[in-house]
């Protein structure tokens, strides 16, 4: 929702209104608009350094549909409400404890209109305070997966996706270390991207490792492999931009 209008500041208005105790975290307003996987990687590098019983309340494309239900989820003793638009398979590596829809917060709304507000703040608030998911709705399950947003593995190449270009111009990837590992077995390998025209083959485990204006790859605290120039902007430097492939071969 960015910060420039007053979307952010409502929706706070409304969580401190329904429970006046909140702790608000903002993690980001800064998401591309309706893309997804950006908003599905943000809370995944996340909700882990959150202590239980912590509610994640997701905006991005937050519109329900015929095909995408309100959810609130329970995993590991969290609780995440969003739209079923694809986002939850990407956070979770497993199956999540709990899933109910948010059928009867729907009928309780007086709107629609701005859902963040209208249906996930309530259903927020009343988790935060201890309340159970059966007053929510139903249970349900997660039924979309951006299957697009999913690394691919053909034979010792992996084909990932850059998901993310966070606030330094680093370039953070859908392709984790298990999956690097896995693959790979400790063979040497060559990262490629930009229509292939750069590569790096060594991996590092801080930016400082190389010199200022060197490009580098490293897995970051997220556990997802990040492409990054010391003291410099990669995305810009290297015209990498959303969406495109990061390519490993492994040899």
């Amino acid at each position: 929702m960015g910060t420039r209008d007053h979307y952010v500041g409502v929706l706070k208005g409304t969580i401190l209104r329904l429970y006046p105790g909140a702790r608000i975290v903002d993690l980001t307003h800064e998401i591309k608009p309706f893309f997804v996987p950006g908003a599905a990687m943000t809370v995944r590098n996340s909700y882990p350094d959150f202590p239980k019983g912590t509610v994640h309340l997701i905006g991005v494309n937050p519109n329900r549909t015929d095909r995408v239900d309100h959810l609130a989820i329970e995993f590991k003793g969290q609780y995440f409400v969003g739209a079923d638009n694809g986002m939850f398979p990407l956070m979770f590596n497993q199956e999540p404890t709990k899933v109910f829809d948010l059928s009867l917060v729907r009928q309780t709304a007086s709107s629609e209109i701005f859902p963040s507000r209208d249906i996930f703040a309530v259903a927020a608030c009343h988790l935060a305070q201890g309340g159970i998911m059966e007053i929510l709705g139903r249970p349900a399950e997660i039924n979309n997966e951006i299957t697009a947003f999913a690394p691919v593995v053909n034979g010792l190449t992996i084909r990932g996706l850059a998901v993310h270009i966070d606030i330094y111009g680093n370039i953070v990837t859908n392709i984790d270390k298990n999956l690097f590992s896995s693959v790979g077995q400790g063979k040497p390998f060559e990262i490629r991207f930009r229509k292939e025209q750069h590569v790096i083959n060594k991996l590092y485990q801080s930016y400082s490792e190389v010199p200022s204006g060197e490009k580098m790859a490293l897995f970051g605290a997220s556990g997802l492999l990040e492409i990054a120039i010391n003291r410099s902007n990669a995305s810009q430097l290297l015209g990498v931009k959303h969406e495109d492939v990061i390519s490993i071969t492994f040899k």
